[in-house]
């Protein structure tokens, strides 16, 4: 019987995540459909001793911080279609194994880094240093690990993006100051990925360029390839400007796994980040148009959960953006509230209703 429950179980999760392939036609271009996805998906919550003083000192900061997300791949088999995963250098190891806020309570709060994957070198996944530093694969390498598994089990799976901020400096007072990126670490990230993924499991921008002179060449006379071209695959993205991006650009990594948010009119512009759906509507609407893909959010530091406001998805919805992050693809467990982010639909993936044939 326990075994049938197993098989019962697999086959209900596998069906989810097929569902969710299926809501779009697949020969709809990968810029024809709009998503659901989660921001800052490996976030888990913050120890109770910590966010308490931090409530304490400072509760209009805390509040921001005041929520978490199941495993990216539990996340997956909903049918989510975007995931965010914020990065760090250590070069040499150990520079955020041992949280200043974690150091403080430790008496009081579940064990960290006990399998000491934060004393290696390589780049690590956290929010914020010495505050909110728990999350669910520690490690970029780690966090590809869980999604190329995840991928193998769901070959079918609809496109995934995932967006990524470099964390660099201090935060406040806070004693650890995260390094910068230089061209060698882009390196490192791109030959991560590369390595822990491969080309079978990536759309990369030099695939949708082609024979184009430019990334945004292609993007506006082609065209994005069909969903069902792309299917078992993750389409990176830097959410970077300025500085942090022209590094990136220029890195010299021998493959450009990511698309950046570069502007309109840009070479290498195709997948834009545009994070108020309110008040940037209307040029969210035009570049969707125009074949360049958006990433908005319909929810940000908790306040849309607590005042239960769709009135951001819903303008996130209306402006055609192709990628929607939430907080809240389920109801809220620290603190009451009924919001939730989903498609009237029903379903995180669906036709882009701006661009409904």
């Amino acid at each position: 019987m326990e075994s049938m429950k197993l098989l019962f179980s697999s086959f209900s999760v596998k069906a989810l995540v097929l569902l969710s392939v299926q809501t779009v036609n697949a020969q709809e271009k990968l810029n024809h459909v709009q998503v659901i996805g989660t921001h800052n998906s490996y976030k888990t919550a913050i120890d109770k001793p910590v966010m308490d003083t931090l409530m304490s000192f400072n509760p209009k900061w805390g509040v921001r911080f005041d929520y978490s997300h199941e495993p990216i791949d539990v996340q997956l088999n909903l049918g989510l279609a975007n995931l965010e995963i914020d990065i760090a250098v250590d070069r040499n190891g150990g520079k955020f194994s041992k949280p200043a806020l974690y150091e403080l309570f430790k008496d009081q709060v579940p064990p960290y880094n006990q399998d000491g994957e934060m004393d290696k070198p390589g780049l690590k996944v956290l929010h914020m240093q010495d505050l909110d530093f728990r999350s669910h694969c520690g490690t970029l390498s780690t966090c590809l690990q869980i999604l190329r598994k995840w991928s193998d089990e769901h070959p079918q799976h609809h496109p995934v993006f995932i967006t990524m901020n470099a964390k660099t400096g201090p935060v406040n007072h806070l004693p650890t100051v995260a390094d910068e990126f230089e061209k060698e670490d882009y390196q490192e990230l791109n030959s991560l990925i590369w390595k822990e993924l491969g080309p079978g499991k990536l759309l990369i921008p030099k695939d949708v360029q082609g024979n184009f002179p430019t990334l945004e060449a292609a993007i506006l006379k082609k065209g994005w390839p069909t969903i069902n071209s792309v299917r078992g695959k993750f389409i990176f993205v830097l959410d970077e400007t300025g500085a942090k991006r022209s590094t990136y650009l220029n890195s010299g990594s021998e493959v450009q796994v990511m698309f950046t948010d570069s502007p309109e009119g840009d070479p290498n512009a195709a997948i834009l980040i545009k994070n108020d759906p309110k008040k940037q509507k209307e040029e969210i609407k035009s570049l969707v148009k125009k074949g360049y893909i958006i990433r908005t959010r319909a929810d940000a530091d908790t306040f849309e959960a607590r005042n239960e406001d769709y009135s951001r998805f819903q303008a996130a919805c209306e402006s055609g953006a192709q990628i929607i992050t939430t907080d809240y693809y389920r109801e809220s467990t620290h603190f009451p509230s009924s919001y939730k982010i989903i498609f009237p639909e029903g379903k995180y993936v669906r036709v882009n209703p701006l661009l409904k044939k």
